[in-house]
């Protein structure tokens, strides 16, 4: 009876372990396809990537996802935060990725595990398409521009120009393009992408000012970083890859962008 008993134990610790060992090694890919959703952190301000429209998301996010569900075979969700509450979220789990999508630089690649890129992050100029003083990207020397809260882009440019112009930053890019609208500032400073969307809704209030300037960027999504969630960006990333090579990636940045974009398709050193 005694060794019937000891036996008995000895196997069920057994099994605890290996169980809890199995769990252990499950990593975070693992456990999204096992729990059948991607949990994406986003915020719903930041056309043409992710907004809402009659009070429903749209964008060049919900499609993309869509494909990266397909190809995971998982259902995607959006958790829709102010963005300062995006990164926290992250760091803190609440989500499994952030679909900014961010621009890739040195200093965030340190801390979080980035994509494949999918579109130009370049920064460029919004002006009123009334005002004839700005015709080049040097013309808001001396002037008030808004920018994106940490705008470094932007605020580097102005930093070269004499006299040097005043970057008013927002949290929210809706805000700025109405006080773009109001006269209250010359110009936005944002993205290629996200302010020739702008200009493309209203031609009539809105226009770009060209060139694009500074170091070329390039926007890619975000996860943590650690082994943990190797398995997830790398999937991911055969998703982005398989959508270069069957042209859906280019179709979408059309749509949503205006323009197909040549970005990498391999491991680079950003710019900034």
């Amino acid at each position: 009876m005694r060794f019937s008993y000891t036996l008995k134990a000895c196997l069920a610790a057994a099994c605890f372990v290996a169980a809890s060992v199995s769990a252990h090694a499950e990593d975070q890919l693992a456990r999204i396809k096992k729990a059948g959703v991607l949990v994406m952190g986003t915020e719903m301000q930041f056309a043409p990537f992710d907004f809402l429209k009659d009070g429903k998301q749209e964008g060049f996010n919900k499609e993309f996802f869509a494909e990266v569900g397909k190809g995971l075979g998982v259902k995607v969700r959006f958790i829709d935060l102010p963005w300062p509450s995006v990164l926290p979220g992250l760091d803190a789990k609440k989500f499994d990725m952030v679909a900014g999508p961010l621009n890739v630089t040195k200093a965030r690649m340190e801390r979080y595990h980035f994509t494949l890129p999918i579109a130009d992050g370049t920064v460029a100029l919004l002006k009123r398409a009334s005002d004839k003083s700005l015709q080049k990207p040097a013309d808001i020397a001396g002037k008030v521009v808004g920018g994106g809260k940490g705008s470094a882009q932007l605020k580097d440019y102005a930093s070269t120009l004499n006299p040097k112009p005043t970057i008013r930053e927002y949290i929210d890019n809706n805000q700025a393009y109405a006080d773009l609208a109001a006269g209250r500032i010359v110009a936005v400073g944002n993205s290629l992408t996200n302010i020739a969307y702008v200009a493309k809704q209203r031609p009539n209030m809105f226009a770009v000012v060209k060139p694009a300037f500074g170091k070329k960027v390039y926007f890619a999504y975000m996860g943590m970083k650690g082994a943990d969630s190797d398995s997830l960006i790398q999937a991911v990333n055969n998703v982005i890859l398989a959508m270069h090579k069957d042209g859906r990636l280019a179709a979408l940045q059309k749509k949503w962008f205006g323009v197909e974009m040549e970005v990498p398709t391999s491991s680079f050193v950003p710019n900034v």
